[in-house]
């Protein structure tokens, strides 16, 4: 299995580039947002890659890092959706984006998507509600960044977040209301309980 492509760009089109590794073209498919991204012909590149076997068949997805591609493996696990749709969704969401909107429970979010209708939307950011790559959380699990005041509100949130979890919220959701509740908050004023009872105010 391929998990990893290093080469250079030798052309690509809508959908998919070509990336020659020491004289070996590979034919890569991806999103729009990929895409847009990539280099210009003849340029380094290094993409994280999903391999897709059938019998009939070997597909090759990239992405521009490990987060989209533990986000496309979530979404081809919904069903009704294949490469294609979980595609055109990493086109127009970015990992932050789709965690947002399975935290939120939005899906008109997702149904911005081209061939994404309501209630494959809905199917989405009800099965993904708990399954939120860890990575994708603002708030650290340890707690713990460098520099004085950043350090202690980091511990902040991260012991809120725990809370806010032992209290029942699913971590996708709690750390959405903790986000919000710091951007209502300066550093002064993000205590452990501060955050706390500004964060169940937006997730009320």
């Amino acid at each position: 299995m391929i998990g990893r492509l290093r080469g250079r760009v030798d052309g690509h089109g809508d959908n998919w580039v070509l990336i020659d590794v020491g004289g070996v073209g590979y034919m890569v498919e991806g999103s729009p947002r990929m895409m847009d991204h990539l280099p210009a012909d003849g340029e380094a590149v290094s993409l994280a890659i999903e391999t897709y076997v059938r019998e009939d068949q070997l597909r090759l997805f990239g992405f521009l890092n490990e987060e989209d591609r533990s986000w496309f493996r979530l979404l081809m696990s919904v069903q009704g959706v294949g490469a294609k749709v979980a595609l055109a969704i990493q086109g127009v969401l970015s990992g932050a984006e789709l965690s947002q909107a399975v935290a939120a429970q939005d899906k008109a979010m997702v149904a911005r998507a081209p061939g994404v209708g309501p209630k494959v939307a809905q199917r989405i950011v009800t099965e993904l509600k708990d399954k939120v790559p860890e990575a994708q959380f603002a708030v650290p699990q340890s707690g713990a960044s460098e520099g004085g005041q950043a350090s202690e509100v980091s511990k902040a949130l991260g012991e809120a977040l725990s809370a806010l979890t032992n209290l029942g919220y699913p971590r996708a959701q709690a750390n959405a209301g903790l986000m919000a509740a710091r951007a209502k908050l300066d550093d002064e004023q993000s205590s452990v309980e501060a955050l706390i009872k500004q964060a169940l105010k937006e997730l009320v």
